[in-house]
């Protein structure tokens, strides 16, 4: 049978344990220096007492008298006995210069010798002594009764011991009870405190806390996710090593209490962060990644802080982005079939009607217009990526109604582009372009969006660039817009299902990736022109006057 062992106390539990032992000690402490000190006290008192009825009782004409008698104790003994009732002595002992007693609280004692020493006082000195007589130990004090310059007797007044332990006893009983009282009323706030600290502790001991704080570490560390915790006032209070990463803060760097607008973050997701509402997946850009904010208030009675979590969707948002160019692909080559579905139609139908050669030219000119759109395209750019974009791009700009031509100055060859822009960022940036002004350029009249793709020498003489610039014949974009229209959220279009407002802010972020820019301006159309600008400082060959390679 296995025995059950008790539960540690909890963190608060030994606190209270521990203050209460505390409290115990320095009151059993201060009792023990009191009373000692208070019976030194009171024995000093009770030395100064003895003496000073001593000297009384010496200085006293009726006892110099009653000693020059041939019975002094016949008249001493009643007044000592008065004196020891009036003064609140034990005794008063009056002795001839030899110790013999003429005065005892005792009647059998009188006549004996006298318990004590007498050397001092025999010499015209007053003393005081503890000392063990007939009566128990006491404090006494001699002093030597004197006639003119002979000393004819000794006067001892003493108090016992008992009766001195008896006072502190009592002044100790009394300190006792107002330490009991003070232990108490410690003991309560202790508890109460302890109470409180039981209900932030949860009930848990020191080893449980620490337990948790090895796991919270070790979770903290392990988990990809960024996870940051913010205080009432926003400051960073935790973040883990994937928050860190997601955010682009430095590893070393201590951010522990820092305002999170001091983080140097993007406008829109230091407002996400500081906002006193819950987010929940919300896409935010940062100089280099796509993030899914959501944020959750902690409270307890009141606002203490928010828990921020961070997912990287960079990779899917890009994989999504080439998947709607895919389903966009299909979508043409599904038009494009059901077209050529008629077209052939027509061409069997002129066979069937005896006329062939109509059939024959028919088929011809359908073949040297999609050939001649495909020599065009592959003329201008021969970098096979963007060419297969801009054939699929063209494709579902005609299924929409809108022409998109290349224009005649654009001239980008194979292998000009280095290895340090990947073909999912030209894709990124050029399809968004494109979309967005094929969009804008739908129900106008005449719509056309022209393409141009072309290098140059960059203004600063470092090396050629890369230019993509879309045009369209659109309602442009308002001056006060040039700005806005790449954040993230920004439309002017109905918002879809999932959102809208991304696609620009996207192409900022892949053109600023590789150190280029993107701006907008206003074309002789009236349309907008999006113009990106990326260096090709890793190019092979450099490019010649006007563009061409």
């Amino acid at each position: 049978m296995r025995i059950p062992l008790p539960r540690p106390r909890s963190l608060a539990g030994q606190l209270f344990a521990m203050q209460a032992v505390l409290i115990a000690v320095v009151v059993a402490g201060y009792a023990l220096f009191t009373y000692v000190s208070d019976r030194s006290q009171a024995e000093q008192a009770a030395g100064r007492q003895a003496t000073a009825v001593a000297r009384s009782v010496a200085d006293s004409p009726s006892v110099r008298e009653a000693i020059r008698t041939s019975d002094p104790s016949s008249r001493l003994q009643p007044y000592a006995l008065a004196v020891v009732r009036d003064t609140d002595v034990d005794f008063v002992t009056i002795m001839d210069p030899r110790g013999i007693r003429w005065t005892h609280p005792d009647p059998d004692q009188i006549g004996l010798v006298f318990q004590g020493h007498t050397g001092p006082a025999l010499e015209g000195r007053t003393f005081t002594e503890t000392y063990t007589g007939t009566l128990g130990p006491s404090v006494r004090a001699v002093t030597p009764v004197r006639d003119g310059d002979r000393i004819t007797g000794l006067v001892s007044a003493g108090i016992k011991v008992e009766e001195i332990s008896q006072r502190a006893r009592g002044q100790l009983t009394a300190l006792l009870a107002v330490a009991a009282g003070a232990l108490g009323l410690g003991a309560i706030g202790t508890y109460v405190i302890n109470a409180r600290l039981r209900r932030h502790t949860h009930g848990m001991n020191a080893t449980e806390l620490s337990h948790m704080h090895d796991y919270h570490q070790a979770a903290l560390h392990a988990v990809r996710e960024g996870l940051l915790m913010l205080d009432w006032q926003y400051r960073v209070a935790l973040i883990n090593d994937g928050g860190r990463e997601l955010l682009g803060v430095d590893q070393e760097e201590d951010v522990v209490g820092r305002p999170v607008a001091e983080l140097g973050l993007p406008a829109p997701l230091t407002g996400a962060l500081l906002a006193s509402e819950p987010r929940v997946d919300e896409v935010h850009l940062t100089a280099d990644r796509v993030l899914v904010v959501n944020t959750s208030p902690v409270t307890g009675g009141q606002r203490r802080g928010s828990v921020v979590t961070l997912r990287d969707v960079t990779e899917l948002q890009s994989l999504m982005g080439e998947l709607d160019s895919e389903r966009g692909f299909t979508q043409a080559l599904r038009s494009q079939a059901h077209e050529a579905a008629n077209r052939l139609h027509t061409v069997v139908s002129l066979i069937e009607l005896g006329r062939a050669e109509e059939a024959v030219d028919f088929a011809t000119a359908e073949l040297e217009l999609a050939q001649a759109l495909t020599d065009q395209v592959v003329a201008a750019v021969s970098e096979p990526v963007l060419a297969a974009l801009l054939l699929g791009k063209t494709a579902q700009a005609n299924e929409r109604g809108v022409e998109l031509v290349v224009s005649d100055d654009s001239r980008l060859d194979d292998g000009l582009l280095p290895d340090t822009l990947p073909a999912r960022d030209l894709v990124t940036i050029l399809g968004n372009l494109i979309d967005n002004a094929v969009d804008a350029a739908q129900g106008g009249l005449h719509p056309r969006v022209t393409v141009t793709a072309l290098t140059e020498e960059d203004g600063a003489g470092d090396g050629s660039e890369l230019i993509l610039r879309v045009s369209d014949t659109g309602p442009g974009v308002a001056p006060d817009h040039a700005e806005a229209v790449f954040q993230r959220g920004f439309t002017t279009k109905p918002s879809g299902p999932g959102g809208r407002g991304l696609g620009l802010a996207l192409v900022r972020q892949a053109a600023g990736r590789h150190g280029g820019t993107l701006s907008v301006t206003s074309s002789d159309e009236g349309g907008a022109v999006f113009e990106a600008r990326l260096p090709l400082r890793d190019a092979a060959v450099a490019q010649g006057p006007g563009g061409a390679v």
